[in-house]
């Protein structure tokens, strides 16, 4: 997938792209049946609310063939080697669960502030791409994005470890509201399969799920190679040390995995 002059230029201005129907509807049954797998099992990749229901799932990608080839997607890496100018490695992978009625707030902050902070890297040559798993509507807890407040740099952010079971680097009233008063709200709401990819320093949060629909989202972090970690802090399988340049697979790899895995459930 190559991003045209007007995306390049909607992506410098706003700092997001949200691409509808990206995914297929057989590409994400199948993503879809991986992660509730994933969510229901005890290991230390996987976060949980305070109240148990899934948070969010590391590493997917590490000991799962779906999100393997999810992360080595073409229409994925391609976009961002286009934008940096370079091969690209995963920094972070992680399935962010955001669970009917209990999935908790996400405080507005920079994804760049905890990757410099936490993890060393040196320049935001490094951004999330966002896969919905889920339909993402209005009401059930969508990612909320100021539109240019990634012009802004890396802004001053204190570190809660207090208001949901995931510590982060999250930015005050004050400063959110100034932000919001230059560049507004939006939150990209599609179908399952859409793909949402935005700046690291793009200020971001979501609310609270207090619907019956859950609100699953992949977010794939892909990084610079030149621009890799130098001082991490927290787990491999949180920010990984592996910068191997990604080697993507091919375009129908997971259409093709999809109609092995049919094959197989029908032998059976």
């Amino acid at each position: 997938m190559k991003l045209s002059a007007e995306q390049l230029r909607q992506f410098d201005d706003l700092g997001y792209l949200h691409f509808p129907n990206c995914f297929s509807e057989n590409e994400i049954a199948l993503m879809r049946s991986e992660a509730d797998a994933i969510l229901k099992l005890d290991r230390p990749e996987i976060w949980r609310e305070k109240s148990g229901a899934p948070r969010t799932a590391f590493a997917a990608h590490k000991f799962n063939e779906v999100f393997r080839l999810l992360a080595h997607h073409p229409r994925l890496v391609a976009p961002l080697e286009q934008l940096f100018g370079e091969s690209l490695y995963v920094h972070q992978f992680k399935l962010n669960a955001k669970a009917a009625f209990e999935g908790d707030v996400w405080q507005w902050h920079q994804d760049y502030g905890t990757w410099a902070r936490d993890d060393g890297m040196p320049e935001p040559r490094a951004m999330n791409i966002a896969v919905f798993i889920d339909e993402v509507m209005a009401i059930n807890g969508p990612l909320m994005l100021i539109p240019q407040s990634h012009k802004h740099g890396v802004l001053s952010a204190g570190h809660d470890e207090e208001t949901t079971s995931y510590p982060l680097w999250t930015l005050d009233k004050e400063t959110v509201t100034k932000l919001v008063e230059e560049g507004g709200i939006v939150a990209p709401t599609g179908k399952p399969g859409s793909v949402l990819m935005f700046h690291g320093n793009l200020v971001h949060g979501s609310a609270p799920n207090i619907t019956p629909y859950p609100r699953r989202i992949v977010y794939l972090t892909l990084c610079a190679v030149s621009n890799y970690i130098r001082k991490p802090t927290r787990p491999e399988w949180i920010a990984h040390r592996d910068f191997t340049p990604i080697e993507p697979v091919p375009d129908g790899a997971l259409r093709d995995y999809a109609r092995a895995f049919r094959g197989r459930a029908a032998a059976e």
